[in-house]
Protein backbone atom coordinates (compact mmCIF):
# COMPACT_ATOMS: atom_id res chain seq x y z
CA UNK A 1 0.00 0.00 0.00
CA UNK A 2 2.73 2.46 0.96
CA UNK A 3 4.88 1.70 -2.09
CA UNK A 4 1.91 2.32 -4.36
CA UNK A 5 1.16 5.59 -2.59
CA UNK A 6 4.79 6.73 -2.96
CA UNK A 7 4.69 5.88 -6.65
CA UNK A 8 1.42 7.80 -7.08
CA UNK A 9 2.96 10.75 -5.23
CA UNK A 10 5.90 10.82 -7.65
CA UNK A 11 3.53 10.56 -10.63
CA UNK A 12 1.47 13.50 -9.34
CA UNK A 13 4.56 15.63 -8.74
CA UNK A 14 5.99 14.85 -12.18
CA UNK A 15 3.73 17.28 -13.97
CA UNK A 16 5.92 20.13 -12.69
CA UNK A 17 3.23 21.89 -10.68
CA UNK A 18 3.51 22.81 -7.01
CA UNK A 19 1.14 21.07 -4.61
CA UNK A 20 0.38 21.81 -0.97
CA UNK A 21 0.35 18.98 1.54
CA UNK A 22 -3.44 19.41 1.76
CA UNK A 23 -3.80 19.03 -2.04
CA UNK A 24 -1.68 15.90 -2.05
CA UNK A 25 -3.47 14.46 0.97
CA UNK A 26 -6.84 14.95 -0.73
CA UNK A 27 -5.66 13.38 -3.99
CA UNK A 28 -4.18 10.34 -2.23
CA UNK A 29 -6.90 10.16 0.43
CA UNK A 30 -4.51 10.21 3.39
CA UNK A 31 -3.68 12.72 6.10
CA UNK A 32 -1.34 15.69 5.63
CA UNK A 33 0.95 14.10 8.21
CA UNK A 34 1.21 10.98 6.05
CA UNK A 35 2.10 13.16 3.04
CA UNK A 36 4.87 14.84 5.03
CA UNK A 37 6.26 11.43 6.03
CA UNK A 38 6.06 10.26 2.41
CA UNK A 39 7.83 13.40 1.14
CA UNK A 40 10.56 12.76 3.71
CA UNK A 41 10.79 9.13 2.56
CA UNK A 42 11.08 10.16 -1.10
CA UNK A 43 13.76 12.71 -0.27
CA UNK A 44 15.70 10.08 1.66
CA UNK A 45 15.50 7.77 -1.37
CA UNK A 46 17.06 10.40 -3.61
CA UNK A 47 13.94 11.82 -5.26
CA UNK A 48 14.55 15.60 -5.48
CA UNK A 49 11.38 16.90 -3.83
CA UNK A 50 11.64 20.40 -2.45
CA UNK A 51 9.35 22.68 -0.50
CA UNK A 52 8.54 26.35 -0.98
CA UNK A 53 7.14 28.20 2.02
CA UNK A 54 4.55 30.94 2.14
CA UNK A 55 1.60 31.89 -0.05
CA UNK A 56 1.67 29.87 -3.24
CA UNK A 57 4.11 27.44 -1.66
CA UNK A 58 4.08 23.70 -1.67
CA UNK A 59 6.04 20.68 -2.83
CA UNK A 60 7.42 19.97 -6.27
CA UNK A 61 10.15 18.03 -8.03
CA UNK A 62 13.28 19.61 -9.40
CA UNK A 63 12.84 19.97 -13.15
CA UNK A 64 16.08 18.03 -13.66
CA UNK A 65 14.55 14.89 -12.14
CA UNK A 66 14.92 11.89 -14.47
CA UNK A 67 12.04 9.49 -14.10
CA UNK A 68 12.47 5.75 -13.84
CA UNK A 69 8.77 5.33 -13.13
CA UNK A 70 6.61 3.60 -15.75
CA UNK A 71 4.11 5.84 -17.47
CA UNK A 72 0.39 5.16 -17.22
CA UNK A 73 -1.05 3.26 -20.17
CA UNK A 74 -1.97 5.55 -23.09
CA UNK A 75 -5.43 7.04 -22.79
CA UNK A 76 -5.33 7.17 -18.99
CA UNK A 77 -2.67 9.84 -18.64
CA UNK A 78 -4.32 12.93 -17.21
CA UNK A 79 -3.64 16.54 -18.03
CA UNK A 80 -2.06 18.46 -15.16
CA UNK A 81 -4.35 18.83 -12.16
CA UNK A 82 -7.14 16.56 -13.43
CA UNK A 83 -8.16 13.06 -12.47
CA UNK A 84 -8.44 10.35 -15.08
CA UNK A 85 -11.92 9.55 -16.33
CA UNK A 86 -13.16 6.41 -18.03
CA UNK A 87 -16.16 6.55 -20.34
CA UNK A 88 -18.60 3.70 -19.80
CA UNK A 89 -22.08 2.48 -20.57
CA UNK A 90 -23.73 1.15 -17.43
CA UNK A 91 -26.96 -0.61 -16.44
CA UNK A 92 -29.15 1.24 -13.93
CA UNK A 93 -28.61 -1.50 -11.29
CA UNK A 94 -24.82 -1.18 -11.59
CA UNK A 95 -25.00 2.61 -11.37
CA UNK A 96 -27.19 2.35 -8.28
CA UNK A 97 -24.65 -0.03 -6.69
CA UNK A 98 -21.81 2.37 -7.54
CA UNK A 99 -23.71 5.27 -5.99
CA UNK A 100 -24.43 3.28 -2.82
CA UNK A 101 -20.88 2.00 -2.33
CA UNK A 102 -19.06 5.06 -3.64
CA UNK A 103 -16.94 2.82 -5.91
CA UNK A 104 -16.29 3.68 -8.64
CA UNK A 105 -16.67 7.34 -7.75
CA UNK A 106 -17.26 10.56 -9.60
CA UNK A 107 -20.12 9.49 -11.89
CA UNK A 108 -20.79 12.07 -14.55
CA UNK A 109 -23.55 11.40 -17.12
CA UNK A 110 -22.72 12.16 -20.74
CA UNK A 111 -25.23 14.71 -22.07
CA UNK A 112 -26.97 13.72 -25.28
CA UNK A 113 -25.64 10.17 -25.29
CA UNK A 114 -27.96 7.63 -26.89
CA UNK A 115 -28.50 4.19 -25.42
CA UNK A 116 -27.76 1.20 -27.64
CA UNK A 117 -30.90 -0.34 -29.20
CA UNK A 118 -30.39 -3.66 -27.42
CA UNK A 119 -30.06 -1.97 -23.99
CA UNK A 120 -32.34 1.08 -23.99
CA UNK A 121 -32.18 1.60 -20.22
CA UNK A 122 -28.35 1.78 -20.03
CA UNK A 123 -26.73 5.15 -19.39
CA UNK A 124 -23.51 6.56 -20.82
CA UNK A 125 -21.15 8.60 -18.70
CA UNK A 126 -17.82 8.44 -16.96
CA UNK A 127 -16.26 7.47 -13.64
CA UNK A 128 -13.14 8.91 -12.03
CA UNK A 129 -10.19 6.69 -11.12
CA UNK A 130 -6.86 7.21 -9.39
CA UNK A 131 -5.07 4.42 -11.27
CA UNK A 132 -5.34 1.92 -14.07
CA UNK A 133 -5.40 -1.00 -11.60
CA UNK A 134 -8.19 0.62 -9.57
CA UNK A 135 -10.23 1.08 -12.76
CA UNK A 136 -9.91 -2.60 -13.69
CA UNK A 137 -10.67 -3.80 -10.15
CA UNK A 138 -13.69 -1.55 -9.60
CA UNK A 139 -15.20 -2.00 -13.05
CA UNK A 140 -14.79 -5.78 -12.86
CA UNK A 141 -16.88 -5.68 -9.69
CA UNK A 142 -19.75 -4.19 -11.77
CA UNK A 143 -19.44 -6.68 -14.64
CA UNK A 144 -21.42 -7.71 -16.68
CA UNK A 145 -23.48 -4.54 -16.19
CA UNK A 146 -20.79 -2.13 -17.37
CA UNK A 147 -19.19 -1.63 -20.77
CA UNK A 148 -15.94 0.35 -21.07
CA UNK A 149 -16.03 2.64 -24.10
CA UNK A 150 -12.84 4.67 -23.68
CA UNK A 151 -9.90 4.47 -23.37
CA UNK A 152 -9.44 1.57 -25.78
CA UNK A 153 -6.51 0.21 -23.75
CA UNK A 154 -8.72 -0.25 -20.71
CA UNK A 155 -11.45 -1.83 -22.82
CA UNK A 156 -8.88 -4.36 -24.07
CA UNK A 157 -7.65 -5.02 -20.53
CA UNK A 158 -11.22 -5.65 -19.39
CA UNK A 159 -11.62 -8.13 -22.27
CA UNK A 160 -8.56 -10.03 -21.05
CA UNK A 161 -9.88 -10.09 -17.47
CA UNK A 162 -13.27 -11.30 -18.73
CA UNK A 163 -11.64 -14.14 -20.65
CA UNK A 164 -9.61 -15.12 -17.58
CA UNK A 165 -12.82 -15.29 -15.55
CA UNK A 166 -14.49 -17.43 -18.23
CA UNK A 167 -11.47 -19.79 -18.36
CA UNK A 168 -11.48 -20.10 -14.58
CA UNK A 169 -15.16 -21.02 -14.47
CA UNK A 170 -15.43 -23.28 -17.54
Amino acid sequence: MRAGRLLNLVLILQNGARFTAADLAERLQVSERTILRDIDELSGAGVPVYATRGPGGGFQLLDTFEQDVPKLPPGLAAPAGQLRRVRVRVAPAALQLAMLTGRPEGWRPRPGAEAPPDRPDWLEGSFRFDSYDAAIRQLTALAPEVEVLLPAELREAMTVVGREIIDLHS
